[in-house]
């Protein structure tokens, strides 16, 4: 890896961060009302135009767009991601307290992908064509199409309500009580788990049929190598390039689902935050929510690109290639 690569990589990450922050900021700008109106509900006729302005001016929702983005951006590079309008609560501190558990349900979800889409995929395609591989195709296609909302519900309704083994909300932290915590955690990781499972499987068949047709994949076969072996020693390691790639994608989406799983399943994460905020047009936390999700996806996808290397050394990570 060269430090070009990386320094370009590191660039075009800030861009990202950069234009995603701008869009969401002038997105929410568009919104009907305003924070301050929503902050104060059915009381806002109780109090007089000049004093709403006034607090307007206070959270600077009276100057130009383009200078309160500037503001806003200023602030955030210096450390200060803002306060809460509806709990003054600082943002940073905010997220940080909520991140936890969002992140516990990301790499749990990310782990059950990958538990049943891996080898799944892997038996479809050395079983091609058969009653497994076509089990696997149905589920995966069922996998895609079904809401995780909908998924969520009945997975509360039968684990839940029907047999009553898993609780239906709420959170405690496993590292207190590693039990509990891991039942609060199982269902919500499992709907996002997975919904995602399903497409990584359809990567991981397809790169392993495309990879067993190979002519290495012949010559070790050839050379009498056991069935095993060429699976798991030449064949799995060529065909994980493609699928790490869409990791990084299926990340971003588990971290996407989070907002209405959190919501569904009762979870203090940050995406039940976000959609607090959101609601109560609290500009700031959304702001902060989004930038802090952007920064994990991007640095995802440059962990992801980094791997290339090291699954196959015959990759080079250049700037200029």
């Amino acid at each position: 890896m060269s430090w070009r690569y990386l320094t370009t990589r590191v660039a075009q990450t800030l861009l990202v961060i950069l234009i995603v922050s701008m869009m969401t900021f002038f997105c929410l700008s568009v919104l009907p009302g305003d924070p301050v109106t929503a902050q104060i509900g059915a009381d806002a006729g109780g109090f007089s135009e000049e004093l709403l302005e006034q607090a307007r001016h206070e959270l600077g929702l009276d100057r130009p767009l383009p200078l309160q983005y500037a503001s806003w951006l200023g602030r955030v590079l210096s450390g200060d991601w803002g306060q809460s309008i509806r709990t003054k609560e600082n943002v940073l501190s905010a997220l940080g307290d909520r991140a936890p558990v969002t992140l516990q349900l990301t790499v749990m979800a990310m782990f059950i992908s990958l538990l049943i889409s891996l080898p799944v995929g892997i038996v479809a395609s050395l079983r091609r064509n058969s009653w497994v591989d076509r089990l696997a195709t149905t589920g995966a296609v069922a996998g895609v199409a079904l809401p995780n909302f909908w998924f969520a519900i009945l997975m509360i309704l039968l684990f839940s309500v029907r047999f009553d083994v898993l609780p239906a909300s709420g959170y405690v932290d496993p590292f207190s009580d590693p039990l509990d915590g891991f039942k609060h955690l199982l269902m919500p990781a499992l709907v996002l788990g997975m919904a995602q499972s399903a497409t990584i499987m359809r990567q991981m068949r397809s790169s392993m049929l495309e990879v067993m047709n190979q002519d290495f994949i012949r010559t070790a076969r050839a050379k009498g190598l056991s069935p095993s072996r060429v699976v798991l020693g030449h064949a799995l390691r060529n065909a994980m390039i493609p699928v790490i790639t869409l990791l990084g994608l299926r990340l971003a989406n588990i971290l996407g689902g989070t907002i209405i799983i959190e919501q569904v399943f009762a979870l203090p994460g940050m995406g039940r935050l976000a959609v607090q905020a959101i609601f109560a047009q609290d500009f700031p936390v959304v702001m902060g929510f989004v930038l802090f999700i952007a920064l994990l996806v991007q640095f995802a996808n440059l962990a992801t690109d980094l791997t290339y290397g090291l699954i196959d050394p015959r990759i080079r990570l250049d700037a200029g290639r």
